[in-house]
């Protein structure tokens, strides 16, 4: 379990920190944890199940199966490589070097894969739409896929490299319409419908399976 307090919240709230595995208590400032323990106690049944409900760890080991593309590759330790990169080979990721540099190495290659992958679909759509993004940036966020900034840097969670290609680039999609409708507004639906007409069911993918990839390394 874990406290937060948070300044703008208004009532005291829970939910599950998938990579974390853990129940997290949100507490405003009028609240203490008495109020958080009560809440967690009229709730543990509901905790319990989401908790249970969690998708299996599935950390950067020798043997892993890492999703790339929605498509299961093999994570496999070749020591003899001594200069310890990260390879894509069919199915199989390779890397070299020390054992215990291997969960830096596939996360270094995997976000690598994230920036490759991104770029054409961000590149193709700001096209469409005659605008341009200052800048595309990778972060590890655990509640969204994918952000639009006021100056129009976008930020996208490398895990989409482990999505399938249609979903990452409605993610991608999204975001860059918000590029032109910075809002959420009748035209900005319409000018997504344009870009990515299976936006609802990558929506509806991410959320079944995105949990599951949060737990991935």
């Amino acid at each position: 379990m874990r406290w937060r307090p948070l300044a703008r919240a208004r009532h005291v709230s829970l939910r599950i920190d998938p990579v974390a595995g853990e129940v997290v208590v949100v507490l405003p400032p009028s609240a203490g944890r008495r109020e958080g323990l009560a809440l967690l106690r009229r709730h543990a049944a509901w905790v319990a199940r989401e908790l249970e409900g969690l998708a299996p760890r599935r950390p950067f080991r020798p043997g892993a199966l890492v999703p790339l593309g929605d498509v299961p590759h093999r994570l496999l330790h070749r020591p003899e490589r001594p200069d310890g990169r990260a390879e894509l080979r069919r199915g199989r990721i390779l890397v070299g070097g020390a054992a215990e540099a291997l969960p830096r190495r596939v996360l270094e290659l995997l976000r690598a894969e994230a920036a490759r992958r991104i770029a054409p679909h961000a590149g193709r759509h700001a096209a469409a739409l005659a605008v341009a993004p200052r800048a595309i940036r990778l972060k590890d966020t655990r509640s969204r896929w994918g952000s639009c900034a006021p100056d129009g840097t976008l930020a996208f969670s490398w895990r989409l490299a482990m999505a399938p290609d249609w979903v990452l680039d409605s993610v991608v999609a999204h975001e860059v319409a918000h590029l032109a409708e910075p809002n959420h507004s009748p035209r900005f639906w319409a000018t997504l419908d344009r870009l990515a007409p299976r936006h609802a069911g990558a929506r509806d993918w991410l959320r079944r399976h995105g949990p599951g990839l949060l737990r991935v390394g």
